[in-house]
C-alpha cells in the first residue's frame, strides 16, 4: 500500500472520533482498488485511480464524510446533511457495508476505465427574483450589469441571501447592501475571497 504522508498527517490532526473512520476508509480503498493513488484535494484526502478522482473523504468538528465520485448515487447523495453520500458519519458502523463499499469502488473503477465522467446533479430550479430587488437593480444600472453578467451559482449567492430575510427590515437592508456590492463588483461572499 502506497501512502501520501499529507494524508497520514491529515488524519492524526483529525478529531479522535474520526480517526479510525478515515483509517478504515483509506484501508478499504487501497483493498478494493489496487495501485490506487494518494493526493490531497481541496484540502481533504482523495483517492485517484488511473489519476483520476475516485473518492475522497474528510474529517470536521463532529463528523467524518464519504464521498465516491464516479457513482451514480452521487448524484443525488449531495442532499445529504454531511457533505458526503453517506450523511454525517460519526463511528465505524456509520460507513456502508464492506461490500457496498467496494461495489462502489468498482463502479467508480469501470467509470473511469471507459472514459465516463462523473455523473452530475440535475440543475436546481432558478430562484425567483425579490421583487423590491428587482426594483433597486434596475436603479442601480451598474448594480445590474454586474449582477447579470455573474455565473448562475453567484446570482443564486445574493437571491438566497436576500430572499432567507426573516423580518422586511433586514431584506431591505440586505438589497442596499447587495446593490453596494454589486455596484463594486464584488460576490456576495467576497469577503472569504483569497485576494
Amino acid at each position: 500500500m502506497t501512502t501520501d504522508p499529507r494524508v497520514d498527517a491529515y488524519i492524526a490532526k483529525a478529531a479522535d472520533f474520526a480517526q479510525p473512520i478515515l483509517r478504515e476508509i483509506r484501508q478499504r480503498v487501497h483493498a478494493g482498488c489496487g495501485g490506487v493513488e494518494e493526493a490531497i484535494k481541496w484540502g481533504m484526502p482523495a483517492f485517484l485511480y488511473q489519476g483520476r478522482l475516485l473518492c475522497g473523504m474528510a474529517a470536521f468538528k463532529a463528523h467524518a464524510a464519504l464521498n465516491f465520485w464516479r457513482s451514480e448515487a452521487g448524484a443525488d447523495a449531495a442532499d445529504s446533511e454531511g457533505m458526503g453520500q453517506y450523511g454525517r458519519l460519526q463511528s465505524l458502523k456509520d460507513l456502508p457495508g464492506k461490500r457496498e463499499f467496494a461495489s462502489r469502488l468498482r463502479e467508480g473503477m469501470q467509470r473511469i476505465d471507459a472514459g465516463t465522467t462523473a455523473p452530475r446533479r440535475a440543475p436546481r430550479a432558478p430562484l425567483p427574483m425579490p421583487p423590491a430587488f428587482a426594483q433597486a437593480l434596475a436603479q442601480a444600472p451598474a448594480a445590474r450589469a454586474c449582477f447579470d453578467g455573474f455565473a448562475p451559482g453567484y446570482r443564486r449567492d445574493y437571491l438566497e441571501w436576500i430572499g432567507q430575510a426573516k423580518r422586511e427590515t433586514t431584506r431591505q437592508q440586505r438589497i442596499a447592501q447587495a446593490i453596494q456590492w454589486l455596484s463594486d463588483g464584488k460576490r456576495r461572499n467576497w469577503k472569504h475571497e483569497k485576494h
